[in-house]
C-alpha cells in the first residue's frame, strides 16, 4: 500500500492540507500532485457544505516544495495538466487560501504558494526561481506569480535563478507575511476570516482579484451594483442588527461549539 503524500485535516472550520514527501523535499511528483488533488476534493466538499471557511497549505520539513520532480521529468513525457488543475483550484477557491511556509521554496514550489491568497513565511526561509539554471523557464508558474508580482520586480530572480530572502519576497509582493511564528500568524488570520460572513469574504476575495483588471468606470458600475445588492441582503441585515444589539452575528460560531 502506497503511503499518502498529502494529508488533510479539518478542524474548527479550517482545512489544513500538508505536503508530506520529505525524501524529495516535497517535489511535485505525479503522486504528490494526485494526492493534492484528492485533498482539494475533500476540502472543496467542506466548503460546499459550510464546514470549511479557509484552506491552509503547509508542509513537513525540511522544505516547503522543491518544485518539479526532476527524476520523473527525465524518465517520461511531461504532463503538466494535473498540476495546472491544482493551481487553478487553489486560485479559484471561494474561501481564502493560506500558504504556511517554514522551509525553502524553489521553482514550482514558488508557483504553488503563489496560488494562495495569503502567504505566511518564516523570516529565515529562502526562495529561488532556479528554472533557467536547468535550461527551462518559469512557464506555468508565471501565471500565479505574475498575478501578484510586477514583472520588473521579478526580472532579477527569474533571469538569474539567484536565491532571495523572505523580506525581499514580501517587498515584491510574492508573499504577504514574514514572521517568527508561522503557526501563530496563520491561526490569527484564520480566526479573523471566520469573523466575517462567508459570502462577504468570498466576494471580497473576488474583488481583490478582478477589480484591478477592470477599466475604472466598469469597475465602479459593477461594484456599485454589488454594494447595493449586498447591503440589501440578509447578511448585511444580520450584521447591522448584531452591531446595534452588541452581539456576535449568527455566522460567528464560538470555537467550543464548532
Amino acid at each position: 500500500m502506497e503511503i499518502e503524500l498529502v494529508h488533510l485535516d479539518i478542524t474548527d472550520r479550517v482545512a489544513t492540507i500538508t505536503l508530506d514527501s520529505p525524501a524529495n523535499r516535497n517535489a511535485l511528483s505525479r503522486r504528490l500532485v494526485a494526492d493534492l488533488g484528492a485533498a482539494l476534493d475533500a476540502a472543496e466538499a467542506g466548503v460546499a457544505d459550510g464546514s470549511v471557511r479557509a484552506i491552509v497549505l503547509t508542509h513537513v520539513p525540511p522544505a516547503f516544495c522543491a518544485g518539479a520532480d526532476l527524476k520523473e521529468r527525465r524518465t517520461g513525457p511531461p504532463d503538466s495538466t494535473p498540476m495546472i488543475e491544482c493551481f487553478r483550484r487553489l486560485m479559484d477557491a471561494t474561501v481564502p487560501t493560506i500558504a504556511a511556509v517554514t522551509g525553502p521554496a524553489r521553482a514550482g514550489g514558488i508557483g504553488l504558494l503563489a496560488t494562495c491568497d495569503l502567504v505566511v513565511a518564516h523570516r529565515d526561509v529562502t526562495f529561488a526561481l532556479t528554472e533557467v539554471r536547468i535550461g527551462v523557464a518559469i512557464a506555468i508558474i508565471s501565471v500565479p506569480i505574475l498575478a501578484r508580482v510586477p514583472p520588473t520586480k521579478l526580472a532579477g530572480p527569474a533571469l538569474t535563478g539567484a536565491e532571495f530572502t523572505a523580506e525581499f519576497a514580501r517587498e515584491i509582493g510574492l508573499i504577504t507575511h514574514v514572521t517568527d511564528d508561522v503557526t501563530a500568524s496563520v491561526a490569527e488570520l484564520t480566526d479573523g476570516i471566520k469573523l466575517g460572513a462567508p459570502a462577504a469574504v468570498a466576494e471580497t476575495k473576488r474583488i481583490l482579484r478582478t477589480v484591478p483588471t477592470l477599466e475604472r468606470d466598469v469597475a465602479f458600475a459593477q461594484m456599485g451594483e454589488l454594494s447595493e445588492r449586498m447591503f440589501s441582503g440578509p447578511d448585511a441585515t444580520e450584521g447591522m442588527t448584531a452591531f446595534a444589539e452588541r452581539r456576535p452575528p449568527s455566522w460567528q460560531v464560538p470555537p467550543n461549539l464548532e
